[in-house]
C-alpha cells in the first residue's frame, strides 16, 4: 500500500514538473512542419520499453513514434516537450540541444511503472 502511494505521488510530481517546464524552447525541441530526416519508434510493453536508449542528431527533424504493444502506456519526454499516448502516435521535433533526456511512462500502469524509463540521447 505504501509503495502504491509513493508511486502515485511520484507520477503526479512528474506530470507537474512537465507542466511547469512548458516555457521557451531554448533547452528542448521545436515542433516543426518539416519532413523528418529520421524516425525512432518507441515500443512499450508491460513495465519496459523495447530499448534502453534511443539516439538522434541535434538540429535534425526526427519523427518520434510511440507504439503501445502490451498494456496501457504512454510516453513523456519533459526535456523535449513530447507526450504521446494511445495505441500509436507520433510527433516531429527538432532537438536544439545535445544531451540525455529521460523517457518515462506517462500512464500509471501498475507495480513496475516507476521503473519504466529509457533515455533519448541527442548527439552533436
Amino acid at each position: 500500500m505504501k509503495k502504491a502511494i509513493a508511486l502515485m505521488l511520484s507520477s503526479v510530481l512528474l506530470v507537474i514538473l512537465a507542466a511547469c517546464g512548458s516555457g521557451g524552447s531554448s533547452s528542448g525541441a521545436e515542433e516543426s512542419n518539416l519532413k523528418p530526416e529520421s524516425e525512432i519508434v518507441i515500443e512499450a510493453t508491460n513495465f519496459k520499453f523495447d530499448q534502453e536508449e534511443y539516439r538522434v542528431k541535434k538540429d535534425t527533424p526526427v519523427k518520434i513514434t510511440f507504439k503501445n504493444v502490451e498494456g496501457n502506456h504512454g510516453i513523456i519526454i519533459p526535456g523535449l516537450k513530447v507526450e504521446l499516448k494511445g495505441k500509436s502516435q507520433s510527433k516531429v521535433v527538432v532537438p536544439k540541444e545535445a544531451g540525455e533526456f529521460e523517457i518515462a511512462c506517462s500512464i500509471m500502469c501498475g507495480a513496475g511503472h516507476s521503473t519504466m524509463v529509457s533515455k533519448l540521447i541527442v548527439e552533436e
